[in-house]
C-alpha cells in the first residue's frame, strides 16, 4: 500500500514564532504550538521543529500560494509582509508575475498571479515546488500513490486523488547541492507496517539514512533528499 504524506516539516530556530507566522498566512489552526492542521484540502500538516543553526542556502522546496484575481495576489503579499515576511531576489525576472518571499527565518515561497493554469484547479495552496529530478517525481508518484499529473520536459507533478496540491519538480539546471534541507516530508505507512514499508520504499529507490525519534525512520529518495517514515504519523 502506498505511503500517507502526513506533513511538511521545516527546521526553525524558533519554531513558535515560525508556526504563528504561517497559521497567520494561511489560516490554519494550530494543533499545539508547533503543528499547524490544515482548514482546507491541503491534506497534510505543517510542522516546525526546531533546529540550532540558522538558515544559509537556498530551500531546494517551497509553497506556491495561488490567487484568483491581482487584489487576492496583492493582499496575499501584503499579509505576509505585515506578519514579518519580507521580500526576496532568487534571480526571477521581471517580466514574471509571480511574487517571490520569504518567511521570517528565510524560508522562500511564492504567491502566485491570477491565471495560472496549471494551479487552477488547487486551492491557497497550490503547489510544493521542488527542486529535482524526473526520477524522483516517479519515485514519489509510486511512493505516495498519487498519479502524475505533469511528465514532460524533465518536468513532473503529481496530485493526491483527492485533489489538494500539487508536488512538482523543475528538472535541470539543478540548484548547488548543500547538503540536508530545512525542508523535508513525513510520511507514514498506509497499513502500519514500518518494515514492510522500508522495504517497499527502498526497493523504489530509496536509501535507509538513520534511526529517528520514536520509532521513525530517516531516508533520502533518489535525489538523496531525506524523508521521515514515522510508524503512526505523528
Amino acid at each position: 500500500m502506498p505511503a500517507r504524506l502526513v506533513a511538511l516539516t521545516v527546521a526553525a530556530n524558533d519554531p513558535a514564532a515560525l508556526a504563528r507566522f504561517w497559521g497567520g498566512l494561511l489560516g490554519w489552526d494550530p494543533v499545539d504550538d508547533r503543528t499547524l492542521q490544515p482548514s482546507d484540502d491541503t491534506g497534510f500538516r505543517l510542522r516546525f521543529e526546531p533546529a540550532p543553526q540558522p538558515k544559509t542556502a537556498r530551500n531546494r522546496m517551497h509553497l506556491d500560494l495561488t490567487s484568483a484575481t491581482l487584489g487576492e495576489q496583492r493582499a496575499t503579499v501584503a499579509r505576509a509582509l505585515e506578519l514579518g515576511g519580507r521580500h526576496c531576489d532568487v534571480g526571477q525576472l521581471p517580466e514574471e508575475e509571480h511574487v517571490v518571499l520569504a518567511d521570517p527565518e528565510g524560508n522562500e515561497f511564492c504567491v502566485i498571479e491570477p491565471g495560472n493554469n496549471f494551479l487552477a484547479d488547487c486551492g491557497f495552496v497550490g503547489a510544493v515546488s521542488c527542486d529535482g529530478s524526473q526520477a524522483v517525481g516517479h519515485f514519489w508518484s509510486e511512493a505516495l500513490g498519487w498519479p502524475l499529473v505533469w511528465d514532460q520536459d524533465q518536468e513532473t507533478a503529481i496530485q493526491s486523488p483527492q485533489g489538494g496540491p500539487k508536488v512538482t519538480w523543475g528538472g535541470p539546471p539543478y540548484m548547488p547541492w548543500s547538503g540536508k534541507d530545512r525542508l523535508h516530508f513525513d510520511v507514514a505507512p498506509s497499513g502500519g507496517d514500518q518494515t514492510a514499508e522500508i522495504d517497499r520504499l527502498v526497493s523504489l529507490g530509496a536509501t535507509r539514512i538513520a534511526e529517528g525519534e520514536a520509532g521513525a525512520v530517516v531516508l533520502a529518495d533518489p535525489d538523496g533528499n531525506e524523508f521521515c517514515l514515522r510508524p503512526d504519523g505523528g
